[in-house]
């Protein structure tokens, strides 16, 4: 009996070492990534609030002034004449048709793969898998020359059609109408004479708000702050992204490369951390946005019934 007794103490006190180890690893872990995430997007936050001066002497998270934004955001507007209010409206305009035709392609793509009895079925599977795997920077030139052959070049379409090439979420939709939705529903559906269009719109689509939160959140990330195919596809100023025309700025003022336009131009480190501002608060808001979609996408499949 006491032998047994000291067992149980034995395995209370090695159940208990285990669970502070446990939250020990987990605190650890979240403070590190409070180091190395949270407290830059703080001081991101923070940063334009102050002047050049102010950001050097004072603390990294200390807050300068709500009047700091608005000196910011005037030096900004000072580069051509305020040209990164049409550097947001581009990047606004041309993502939002990006993500409508990327998303909607990818859907269709990926239900045909998965759900239809489609020629060469397996060969077309492999090659959206070789487009994924390769770097997104291998297909520049490709795409280069066929958007200068179709004339389009220099222009938004140049963009926007190289933008929605999207293999990734072409294979994410394949896997998902392949393994969460039965495929007793689609053949259900086209006995009863939907075809493959009714089938489509009236079975996996209902489904399917968990992948297309997914699809749209990644599309919209990618192609936000896609900064080379942009900077590739066209040369006029009028026509480019925020990243792309945030490089320009940046690299034609002293924010990040001292002697150029010391005198003249006033864009220093606080403009430079309010241009990040407007770069990171959308795909955030976007997140939140889609947050529960993209958790049921996630999650779609885990549990069968």
């Amino acid at each position: 009996m006491p032998s047994r007794t000291y067992v149980s103490v034995s395995d209370r006190i090695q159940r208990a070492v285990r669970s502070v180890a446990g939250k020990l690893l987990l605190w650890t872990s979240l403070i590190v990534f409070a180091v190395f995430s949270v407290v830059p997007m703080l001081w991101l936050i923070l940063a334009p609030s102050k002047t050049q001066t102010e950001l050097i002497d004072l603390d990294p998270l200390a807050f300068g002034s709500f009047a700091g934004y608005v000196n910011s955001w005037n030096n900004l507007m000072v580069f051509q004449d305020g040209r990164i209010i049409t550097w947001v409206f581009n990047s606004i305009w041309y993502t939002t048709i990006i993500v409508i035709i990327a998303c909607g392609s990818a859907l269709l793509a990926g239900y045909a793969l998965a759900a239809t009895r489609l020629p060469f079925r397996k060969p077309l599977l492999i090659v959206t898998l070789v487009a994924m795997i390769v770097p997104p920077v291998a297909f520049v030139l490709p795409l280069f020359v066929q958007i200068s052959s179709l004339g389009l070049y220099n222009s938004p379409w140049a963009i926007i059609l190289t933008g929605s090439f999207y293999p990734f979420g072409v294979f994410l939709a394949y896997i998902y109408f392949s393994t969460t939705i039965p495929h007793e529903l689609y053949d259900a559906a086209r006995i009863d004479g939907a075809g493959e269009w009714g089938t489509f719109f009236r079975i996996a689509m209902p489904l399917s708000t968990g992948l297309l939160g997914m699809l749209g959140f990644f599309a919209f990330t990618a192609n936000w702050v896609n900064f080379f195919l942009p900077y590739v596809m066209v040369n006029t100023g009028e026509l480019l992204t925020l990243p792309v025309g945030l490089g320009i700025l940046f690299s034609s003022t002293p924010a990040l490369n001292p002697g150029v336009g010391a005198n003249s131009s006033p864009i220093r480190g606080p403009e430079i951390a309010l241009a990040g501002l407007m770069v990171a608060i959308p795909i955030l808001l976007v997140f939140l946005a889609s947050a529960r979609l993209i958790v049921r996408g996630v999650l779609s499949g885990s549990v069968k019934s």
